[in-house]
């Protein structure tokens, strides 16, 4: 029998105790990034495997219900990682899904809870405008390095620079710095070409660093009063949750 742990390191990094556990998480989280659907192919592709491994990897998350085919065989997440997910911050997103509801439609922009995950933030939930023409979609499970972006600059702003990952210019320092000083921060084009976002604190008793905010296309809303208005609902929020 062979294991399938590997001893060897990974760009400095240890590698996985199971791979193949690691490789089910990489497809979840290649769905969870993605637009749409993805062939086979794609995921192989996306996790840099032969395409007989990421069948495999497939059919055993699809035999849990964790991803689903559609009628051309391409592959998107489960209900069943609805139902997971729902356990995770129940609290949180329960006292925050009608303050992103509120924050969405009064503005006319996706709003969303980033939480504090490892090095990454991760979307927690959102919710996009009832009535908007066009709006950014900011999928729950998405995530991005916490060193771009406005949500990312606020929960560094929350972290002692012990916490911080490694690797922070000294212009993202500023910026953090910045954000500190004057309780929210701003992006633009750091995650995605194009896009603007806005994010203020939330801070939650025995909580992980979380930030709240919003994401949009052009120079349509001045930040600080965005920002001002995201600042309610996170106070709303903590109060809601005793923080």
């Amino acid at each position: 029998m062979v294991s399938d742990a590997r001893p060897a390191t990974d760009g400095g990094r240890a590698a996985p105790a199971s791979q193949t556990l690691s490789r089910g998480i990489r497809v979840l989280e290649v769905l969870a990034d993605a637009p749409g659907p993805l062939t086979t192919d794609e995921v192989s592709t996306a996790l840099g495997v032969h395409r007989s491994i990421a069948y495999r990897l497939v059919r055993t998350l699809e035999d849990h219900g964790l991803v689903v085919r559609d009628s051309a065989a391409r592959i998107a997440l489960g209900a069943r990682m609805a139902a997971l997910a729902a356990n995770v911050s129940r609290d949180l997103q329960a006292e925050a899904l009608p303050e992103l509801t509120a924050i969405a439609n009064e503005l006319g922009i996706t709003s969303f809870i980033a939480v504090l995950d490892q090095a990454e933030c991760i979307t927690l939930a959102s919710v996009e405008p009832r009535h908007a023409v066009a709006s950014m979609v900011q999928r729950p499970g998405s995530r991005h390095p916490v060193t771009v972006g406005a949500p990312g600059k606020v929960i560094l702003s929350m972290l002692p620079e012990s916490d911080w990952p490694d690797g922070v210019s000294d212009r993202l320092r500023a910026e953090t710095v910045e954000t500190r000083a004057r309780g929210y921060a701003t992006s633009h084009d750091e995650v995605i070409p194009s896009v603007q976002s806005v994010a203020v604190p939330l801070s939650l008793h025995g909580g992980r660093p979380a930030a709240i905010a919003v994401v949009y296309i052009g120079p349509r809303h001045d930040p600080a009063e965005v920002a001002v208005r995201l600042q309610r609902s996170a106070a709303t929020i903590r109060g809601a949750l005793g923080g």
